[in-house]
């Protein structure tokens, strides 16, 4: 039995093995290029808005101002991204009111009815927030 569980141990952290990390610098790297992304540096006041063009293991790649750009993994302290494929709703308003034959300004017209109306308005929902997909661990230089 003792053989057995010190083999099962062995395999798990023999090189190659997969390991479950905490780290999240995976989902990084598994951003689709042109996610809205945000980049909290360390040191920086502001967080950074960009999209995503590709991340390595210890560089991201991104896009600022239509220029390509890399950050060092050890200058990020947090990543952020909006999720992508959700939908954002999307509200029509249509209004009509009918033709009418009451008097118009004290006159009433014989055969002529006032003409009606109609309104139609579109509205588009906010974007889905963004969601941390990196964050340093305490302690990591």
């Amino acid at each position: 039995m003792r053989a057995i569980i010190l083999l099962l141990a062995a395999a798990a952290f023999a090189p190659g093995a997969d390991i479950k990390t905490d780290d999240g610098w995976v989902r990084v790297k598994e951003l689709k290029s042109g996610t809205e992304i945000r980049i909290y540096k360390k040191g920086a006041p502001q967080p950074l808005l960009a999209k995503a063009g590709d991340a390595t293991d210890d560089k991201l790649i991104v896009i600022l101002k239509n220029a390509e750009t890399a950050i060092d993994k050890k200058d990020i302290d947090r990543v952020d991204a909006r999720p992508q494929g959700a939908k954002r709703p999307v509200t029509k308003t249509v209004t009509t009111t009918e033709p009418t034959t009451q008097p118009v300004d004290g006159v009433r017209p014989e055969n002529y009815p006032r003409p009606g109306g109609y309104s139609s308005s579109v509205s588009v929902g906010s974007k889905p927030d963004f969601e941390t997909i990196y964050q340093r661990r305490a302690g990591a230089k």
